[in-house]
Formats: C-alpha cells, sequence, structure tokens
C-alpha cells in the first residue's frame, strides 16, 4: 500500500519519516496525479492559510474533496483545519477540504510563544506531543473522540477520516499513525 503526504507545505518530511519507520511506503503529494496514486493520505501540520492558498493555485481541492470521502486520511494540527466542516478564525476566502464533522477554531491555544508539549491518552495509549499555535476542537457532531486534554477533545475519528490538534511526529509518538495506517487495510 503506498501512502501519500500532503507536500504544499508544513511539516509533511517528519510524517514521511514516521509513516516509513512503521513499514510503510510512502510518497510527497504536490499533482493530483500523485493523489491519485495512493492508498491513504496525511495532510501535516503548518500554516492552514498558505496550504489552503497553494491547495487552491494546483487546483487539488476537487481531487482532495473526493479522496476524503472513500479513503483513509490523517490530519494534524492545520490538517486537522483543513478536514474540518467548520472553521473559526478562517481567513475570508480560504478553503477547506471538509468531511469532518466538527467545528475548529485556527490558534486557539495562542502564537508560537504559547506552544508546549502534554501528555495525551490516544485511545488507552499515553504519549507526548506537541501542540504548536495549535487549533481546538470547538464542538464535535459525528465524530467520535479519540483523546482529550483537560476535557477538550484533542483527536477525533469519523469514519476513514483522524484528525489532531496536536503533532505526534514531532516528538515521536506513533499511536495516532498506527491508527491510520489499520484503517487502510
Amino acid at each position: 500500500m503506498l501512502v501519500g503526504v500532503l507536500a504544499l507545505q508544513g511539516d509533511w518530511r517528519e510524517h514521511k519519516l514516521l509513516l516509513e519507520s512503521l513499514g510503510a511506503e510512502v510518497i510527497p503529494v504536490r499533482r493530483e496525479s500523485e493523489l491519485s496514486r495512493v492508498s491513504a493520505l496525511v495532510i501535516p501540520g503548518g500554516e492552514s492559510t498558505a496550504m489552503s492558498n497553494l491547495a487552491k493555485s494546483f487546483g487539488l481541492f476537487p481531487a482532495l474533496r473526493e479522496f476524503v470521502k472513500h479513503k483513509p486520511t490523517l490530519g494534524t494540527c492545520a490538517g486537522l483545519i483543513m478536514l474540518s466542516d467548520r472553521v473559526q478564525g478562517a481567513v475570508e476566502g480560504q478553503e477547506f477540504v471538509c468531511g469532518l464533522d466538527i467545528e475548529s477554531s485556527r490558534n486557539a491555544y495562542g502564537g508560537q510563544n504559547y506552544s508546549f508539549e502534554a501528555d495525551v491518552e490516544i485511545l488507552g495509549v499515553t504519549e507526548r506531543v506537541a501542540f504548536i499555535r495549535a487549533p481546538r476542537i470547538l464542538a464535535v457532531g459525528k465524530a467520535e473522540v479519540l483523546a482529550t486534554l483537560n476535557g477538550e477533545p484533542v483527536a477525533v475519528r469519523q469514519g476513514k477520516l483522524i484528525g489532531a490538534t496536536f503533532h505526534p511526529e514531532i516528538t515521536g509518538g506513533t499511536r495516532l499513525h498506527s491508527l491510520f495506517l489499520e484503517s487502510i487495510s
């Protein structure tokens, strides 16, 4: 199985290396032709406005929206924002892939100076993860909560889509990526 990591902007390399360490074959995805080759996709953290503008420039939104309807997709931080059906604090004209029945809020924990690490339990496994200019999940519709921090949801799953407000790939956490890979088969 071939896994793609959306490589328009953000920390796609870290996701690629982590997935490869778990045994996956991984390619960067920047074009629709690359997206059509993969069985699953990671939308990494980064800056959601820049990611949205680049996806729009490359004409990727129609293909991405169709992809997430049928194939496993993991979004972390900005990737979670891109997968959110509703986004608070979006820039005018900003587009999203959608698919997760949640409302998220961009940079809700604050700017770079407010970034932090925390231990989060993801379905029974506790890992240290990084919250970097992290979004918050304000409301959960049909999505299942996979992890919380101080009583707030920080990771969700809906069908074949998984979203997290944090970066496990930076601290070496593998639980979220393992759940993602399990959803492919």
